[in-house]
């Protein structure tokens, strides 16, 4: 008995090490946020398959690029924020008005129960980061576009991002509670599943994820859906209904990259 205990040890070490290498190999070889490619980059991925090929074709008659995320679990937050900032780089008012929402968000989040302290760290390095790519800074659009692809890829800064939006995704979803617990499958409590599938880093994020962030941010999301679904038309989703999207996303089972329509 006492050998196969063992044997079950080491099998569970060998798992956990090979896990350990296959993400080594993702984040040395895949940056946390890429550059701007071609969308038609996507055929040589699902080369000679006929299905993917016709919906890459269709969605190119609406998108002409595409920027990679690294597939860690937090590519629906990274894409969502990096893309997010593009759009408020080029539009003042809107990113006023993002600013002062964000500078708002840690008394909102220390009402609902969050600890300050926490909170601190994280929120003080959100708001450094979009302090550092307001289009009001010196040096014009071109430079604040590469700041925020400098700073988008320094995992500090990159992985706070992340860790920040997922609080206040996590907020939205304790504060309107009796709501989002229809969106919920299972048996998992709003606090279980925040708790469990919102917060910690890692955790891949589903439609309630962008439904409450989309909510608490006042922001409009189009995420493009690229699967083996009937038809060779790609279905598109907006997050909240009817909203204008400011951000578009391409979903592709597990993962989230980001879009740039023609």
């Amino acid at each position: 008995m006492e050998s196969f205990k063992q044997n079950d040890g080491n099998r569970d070490e060998l798992i956990i090490q090979q896990q350990r290498d296959i993400e080594k190999e993702i984040s040395d070889s895949t940056p946390l946020v890429g550059e701007l490619l071609p969308l038609t980059c996507l055929w040589a991925e699902y080369n000679g398959d006929d299905v993917f090929t016709a919906k890459i074709q269709d969605l190119a008659k609406k998108y002409k690029f595409i920027r990679r995320t690294r597939p860690d679990g937090n590519c629906f937050f990274r894409a969502f924020a990096y893309s997010y900032m593009e759009y408020l780089i080029s539009n003042t008012s809107a990113y006023k008005e993002f600013q002062k929402l964000a500078e708002d968000s840690k008394d909102k989040l220390v009402e609902l129960g969050f600890p300050s302290f926490t909170l601190e760290d994280f929120h003080e390095t959100f708001m450094e980061v979009i302090r550092r790519v307001s289009p009001d800074n010196p040096g014009g659009h071109n430079k604040v576009q590469n700041e925020l692809h400098k700073i988008f890829n320094e995992q500090g800064y990159s992985d706070y991002v992340v860790v920040y939006l997922r609080l206040i995704t996590s907020g939205k979803l304790q504060e309107e509670a009796e709501f989002y617990q229809n969106f919920i499958e299972g048996d998992f409590t709003i606090e279980e599943f925040r708790h469990q599938e919102v917060e910690p880093m890692f955790k891949e994020s589903d439609h309630i994820h962008i439904i409450a962030l989309c909510a608490a941010l006042g922001a409009g999301v189009r995420v493009e859906y690229l699967d083996r679904g009937e038809g060779c038309i790609v279905k598109a989703h907006d997050f909240p209904e009817g909203t204008e999207p400011t951000i578009y996303l391409i979903y592709r089972p597990g993962h989230y990259d980001i879009l740039y329509p023609n």
